[in-house]
């Protein structure tokens, strides 16, 4: 069963860019959540436009809940401590590549950074052998 839906993946894509390109023009910043997600870590005058992002994050996935009456599928089928190990990996790769996929996929490529370039490399490279360990090595996940 595929989960690919070109409609939605399109809109959201010209969505990122649009969020990614209002939030660097009207505001001098790039776009990328692990920066964003430092809220603590922020100067003052940053502290309330990424707060008011983070806020819209979550907003925008509870006015997705319910508007599919609470029908949401989740994206995969790991469990919930592969998933909260996933998302701790995660976090170290972005502070060891100095950002993550939004900001140097999104606008490290938009403004042709050489740093983004080979850092978005690495990332989709590593997903692909994760994917490809997981699903043909270990035959975790595999779809039936």
């Amino acid at each position: 069963m595929s989960h690919f839906t070109p409609l939605a993946s399109g809109l959201g894509g010209v969505l990122l860019g649009v969020a990614s390109s209002l939030l660097f023009l009207l505001n001098g910043r790039i776009l990328g959540i692990s920066g964003i997600v430092s809220l603590p870590a922020a100067p003052g005058g940053d502290r309330l436009w990424r707060g008011v992002f983070l806020a819209g994050l979550f907003t925008g996935a509870l006015a997705l809940l319910a508007f599919d009456g609470g029908a949401l599928a989740l994206a995969s089928e790991s469990t919930v401590p592969t998933a909260i190990g996933a998302g701790v990996l995660v976090g170290v790769g972005t502070r060891m590549s100095n950002g993550c996929t939004s900001g140097h996929g999104l606008c490290g490529l938009a403004r042709l950074s050489k740093r983004s370039l080979v850092a978005t490399l690495v990332f989709m490279a590593t997903a692909a052998l994760t994917v490809f360990v997981v699903r043909h090595v270990l035959h975790a996940g595999a779809a039936s």
